[in-house]
């Protein structure tokens, strides 16, 4: 009996932090707009700043770290009814949900940013098969004149005599 292992993860996750993905060895395997935004978002510091908050905020490790906290804190910092630890958490929520929709705009301007470029990567290859078919059928035309005038240079007088012969 054969058992299979699901492939490792790797340690750290580059398409989550723009200058780790722009240094790794699969960097040129990208699409160009992926490759356009990530230097985008590596030359600016705010954007690396908020890259790596909602690289972190999005992990498990997050979770794993504000679970101990949370029942450090109930536990034994503040007893009942927590009201410190709910303007904590209040304002981490605040602070969260904005890192959310700045990952969502950016999510956002890098899908629209890679349409515009499949679209226009379409009306180029659209161009090029439209030429490509007229001149398909230029050439097919063009045969078909050649063998047109092959056959009347070669089959063509004979065959006006042949229906001469055959017919009396």
């Amino acid at each position: 009996m054969t058992t299979t292992t699901a492939p490792a993860e790797p340690k750290h996750r580059p398409y989550l932090r723009p200058t780790r993905l722009l240094k790794s060895s699969q960097a040129s395997a990208l699409h160009p707009t992926v490759l356009a935004e990530a230097e985008r978002r590596a030359s600016s510091i705010q954007l690396r700043i908020a890259d790596g908050i909602t690289a972190f905020a999005g992990s498990m490790a997050f979770v794993y770290i504000h679970v101990v906290l949370f029942v450090v804190w109930m536990l034994w910092i503040e007893r009942n009814p927590w009201p410190t630890l709910t303007l904590i958490v209040s304002l981490e929520a605040i602070f969260l949900s904005t890192f959310v929709m700045i990952g969502q705009n950016r999510q956002s301007a890098f899908q629209q940013a890679k349409a515009d470029r499949d679209y226009a990567d379409q009306e180029k290859l659209l161009v090029e098969n439209t030429e490509l078919t007229r001149t398909i059928r230029d050439l097919s035309q063009q045969i078909h004149d050649l063998t047109a005038q092959i056959h009347q240079h070669v089959v063509g007088p004979a065959a006006d005599r042949g229906d001469a012969t055959t017919a009396g």
